[in-house]
Order: C-alpha cells, then sequence, then structure tokens
C-alpha cells in the first residue's frame, strides 16, 4: 500500500530546526518534498532531518530566482517556509505571488514569535520561546535556574508537530473547497496550549508557580528520579495509589510506616527513604526487578543506550545505519510496511531533472545557471 502522502508535492524553502524537520515527516509520509536551499549550502551530510528529499540551489536573492520558485509552487500541494515575518514578501514568493499561481496551495509558516505581534521580527531560539510562555520557569529544581529541556518541547513540540497538523487540515480543506490557506505556526503558541494543563491545575488551586512544587515537576517522591549505586537513574512515575502501592510492596517497604501517598507533610522523609532503597542495587538490577510491573518504575537509559532496550527494539524504533543510530519513520500504519529510510542519503535527482519536471525546458535552465540563479 502506499504512504499515506505519495502523489503530494512540497517545496520547502531551507531553514534550521523545526521547519526541515517538519518537511522530513512528511517525506516520511510520502510527500515528494524539494527542499530550495542556498547556493554554499552543504547538502548530502548524515543529518536525519535531510533524509528522502530532493535539493535546488537556488539564489534567492537573484532577480528571476522567483519565478523558479513559482513554477515549481505550480505543482504543488504545500510551501513550507521558516524565514521571518516579511522576508519571503519581499522575495517575491510570500502567500500571495504564490496562491496567485496555485489557488490550492498549503503555505506553511514557520516561526517562533510568530507572524503578528512586537516580537515577531525579532530572533530567537527554543529557550527564549519557552521563556515567555510560562514553560520554562516551571522545569528544574527549585533552587537552581530553570532547566531547559533540550529543544525538544518548543521546536519539534510546540513547532514541528503543530506546523504539520496545520499543514494536514489545511490540505483537507483544500481538498473540500479547492481553496488553500496560510498556516502561521508559532512556537509560543504550540506550548501555550501545551501548558493546558498548567492553567487546568491552577484553576483547580492545585498547581502552584514555584518551581519543584507540583505533581508532574519533580516534587512528589512518586514522581521523580532516583539515583542507583552505579551512579544511574531510575524514573519513578506511580501517580495513581495501585500503581504506588505496588512499587512499594516491590521495594518491600510497608506503607504504614511510609505514610500516605499525597501527604506533602511526609514528603521529605519519604524522597530521603526512597533514595536509600534505590542506592542498594544498580540501574540494571532494578530494571530487571520492575521489568513487567505496573508499577511505573523504568531505567533512564541515555540515547546511546536506548536502541538496545527491549522495547525500542520491539517497535524497531531506533536503527543503526551505517555510523547513525536513526529514528523510524512515525506514526505507523497498519496498512503500510514500513521500511526504514536510508538516513544517509537524499534524493538523487538533479536540479535539472526537476526543473525538467516542472516544464522548464534545456535551455531555460541552461540559462538559469548562466545568470548565476541555479547552482550545483
Amino acid at each position: 500500500m502506499p504512504l499515506p502522502l505519495e502523489g503530494y508535492k512540497v517545496i520547502e524553502l531551507a531553514g534550521i530546526g523545526p521547519g526541515p524537520y517538519a518537511g522530513m515527516l512528511l517525506a516520511d509520509l510520502g510527500a515528494d518534498v524539494i527542499c530550495v536551499h542556498r547556493p554554499n549550502q552543504k547538502i548530502n551530510a548524515p543529518v536525519i532531518d535531510q533524509r528522502g528529499k530532493n535539493y535546488i540551489a537556488l539564489d534567492l536573492k537573484k532577480l528571476g530566482a522567483a519565478d523558479v520558485v513559482l513554477k515549481l509552487v505550480e505543482s504543488a500541494d504545500i510551501l513550507l517556509e521558516g524565514n521571518r515575518p516579511g522576508v519571503t514578501e519581499r522575495l517575491g514568493v510570500g502567500p500571495d505571488d504564490c496562491h496567485e499561481v496555485n489557488p490550492k496551495l498549503v503555505y506553511a509558516r514557520m516561526t517562533g514569535w510568530g507572524q503578528t505581534g512586537p516580537m515577531a521580527a525579532m530572533a530567537g531560539h527554543d529557550i527564549n520561546y519557552l521563556s515567555i510562555t510560562g514553560a520554562l520557569h516551571a522545569m528544574g529544581c527549585s533552587d537552581t535556574p530553570p532547566t531547559p529541556p533540550l529543544n525538544l518541547v518548543g521546536d519539534y513540540g510546540g513547532g514541528s508537530m503543530v506546523l504539520v497538523m496545520g499543514i494536514l487540515a489545511a490540505l483537507l480543506k483544500a481538498a473540500n473547497t479547492g481553496k488553500g490557506d496560510v498556516v502561521d505556526t508559532a512556537i509560543i503558541d504550540g506550548v501555550s496550549s501545551m501548558m493546558g494543563i498548567a492553567y487546568t491545575l491552577t484553576g483547580l488551586g492545585r498547581w502552584s508557580e514555584e518551581r519543584e512544587s507540583n505533581v508532574l515537576d519533580g516534587s512528589m517522591p512518586f514522581y521523580r528520579c532516583y539515583e542507583t549505586s552505579d551512579h544511574r537513574y531510575m524514573a519513578v512515575g506511580c501517580i495513581e495509589p495501585q500503581f504506588f502501592n505496588l512499587m512499594l510492596e516491590i521495594l518491600a517497604i510497608n506503607p504504614d510506616e511510609f505514610g500516605a501517598q499525597r501527604d506533602p507533610e511526609k514528603h521529605s522523609e519519604q524522597h530521603a527513604i526512597l533514595e536509600k532503597v534505590f542506592a542498594r542495587k544498580t540501574r540494571d538490577e532494578w530494571a530487571a526487578i520492575f521489568d513487567g510491573t505496573d508499577a511505573c518504575v523504568t531505567p533512564v537509559l541515555t540515547h546511546l543506550e536506548a536502541p538496545s532496550h527491549a522495547q525500542n527494539k520491539a517497535r524497531g524504533g531506533l536503527k543503526k545505519n551505517g555510523d547513525f543510530i536513526h529514528p523510524r519513520t512515525i506514526p505507523a500504519f497498519a496498512s503500510v510496511k514500513e521500511a526504514m529510510p536510508d538516513h544517509n542519503k537524499t534524493d538523487a535527482k538533479t536540479s535539472a531533472d526537476l526543473l525538467k519536471q516542472c516544464g522548464l525546458s534545456s535551455s531555460e535552465i541552461q540559462c538559469l545557471f548562466d545568470d548565476g540563479i541555479l547552482h550545483g
């Protein structure tokens, strides 16, 4: 069976972070992704978010380059860009320009701050976007500065995933109405949406602004990590009473002596008890003891250990390909037999081949090379 997006064409204006990752997700789903990159940008490096894409090197600042992009857009379903607001408009490939040649196009925009607002034109990175949403303030220990959660929460969670969701929704709309749309994806919007649980619990009087004082931020004895005898860690997440009681049983802790799960006056003492207990064995010894149980206690692995874990191996989530470990395509579909993409290679079609498919003649393509618009 074909992949879900086979037959769909994406034009990606090269960028960094969440935009290219979104393009990779679309390519993994079967879309034909053509990435328009800068003449001096390195391609064919073993970068995972480059997998499955074709590449055209264009100098978009050259007169006539916009016409090439618009020619690509004529037969495309999606254009994906991650520039600051107003950049593509100045280059002649903004939403209005593209919709003039292809009214059904989904024009997908990826920014940190969004297309509007007083900060829209400012530079920023994941940590900055998290900082104004309240998410960063809630992360880390109470006696240290907030801890950035890699760039997974903002760039990829609040950015790429929301962008792809918007693209797919707009594709459905275009199929039904014949009209495309502009998808304005801002990382701050995505993260704010994911912070809904904090706002909900705040409204219920069960969430504090103080870091490390809430149920999911490491303050509870039943939801945090504990160091083992080999200086590794176990993750404890037994929120529900039945799972909490099972953990105590496996650890041979008397529940009456330990105290109630939700008694804040007992938490400091309970932290200390669990720290001593977990320090008696190695991480892997504890992992074997808790394996197959509902206690919600699991080993904390490094990213290099993760591929060897039985669950990850069973799902085929991480596989070695050459010198690199590569994630599987997501999500899995019952109708599609999954094949691991070759992350070490991009698609081999040349710029000339791709432009010929869009209707340009050999002489027109040669003129683009001669004028310094097309490279490679």
